[in-house]
């Protein structure tokens, strides 16, 4: 069976899934550490991506040249950019887009140049499967998500969003960066720096 990859751009929103790794097993590789192991009884590859599409590409293309990886899950923080996606929701990627992307002339804006297209889609029954887990998991958030978070942030009953996913090298941290982008995309649902990277890569290998 082909492992399936769990990435992560940070330490921080690695390091649950870290602690419940059987038989972990470290490997350094292409300048970054990997973890194989066993996680609910499935074989997975952990690894940090590190920040940014460069970065994220170069971790996935590892992860199926080196560690034979079937497919790719790639985990962490974004920023909500659509109406009703509020903090502590869940956002599942449908599509990913290369926010930042424009060659234009040559091709229309966002159009990666070659591929002619602008948007590439998730696996849709991997993400069944994730829907489903993600779904459970807000189900239950009134035993995990404690009081004193919820005040702060203001989380009420948070919700799962699947749609379109947006990323680029830049860390959208503004309400002004939010607007504009959301007058050019949208449909986007949420904003990160490395998913769109990934999914190209995962393209290209199939």
């Amino acid at each position: 069976m082909q492992p399936t990859a769990i990435l992560s751009a940070l330490v921080d929103e690695q390091r649950g899934l870290l602690d419940q790794l059987a038989t972990p097993q470290r490997i350094a590789h292409a300048g970054r550490t990997f973890w194989t192991g066993q996680l609910h009884g499935q074989p997975v590859v952990l690894a940090i991506s590190r920040i940014g599409k460069v970065a994220a590409a170069t971790t996935a293309a590892a992860l199926v040249e080196r560690f034979g990886v079937g497919r790719i899950v790639f985990t962490g923080v974004a920023g909500g950019l659509a109406p009703g996606v509020a903090v502590g929701d869940m956002v599942l990627a449908a599509e990913f887009i290369n926010h930042d992307l424009d060659a234009s002339p040559i091709v229309p804006r966002y159009e990666v140049p070659l591929y002619g297209r602008s948007r590439f889609a998730a696996d849709g029954a991997l993400s069944s499967l994730l829907g489903q887990a993600a779904q459970r998991v807000l189900e239950g958030s009134a035993a995990w998500l404690a009081a004193d978070i919820r005040q702060t942030y203001r989380i009420g009953t948070p919700r799962l969003h699947q749609g379109l996913l947006a990323s680029g090298d830049r860390f959208v941290a503004t309400s002004a960066e939010s607007r504009v982008l959301q007058s050019q995309l949208p449909d986007a649902l949420a904003v990160e720096m490395e998913g769109a990277a990934v999914a190209q890569v995962c393209h290209d290998y199939g």
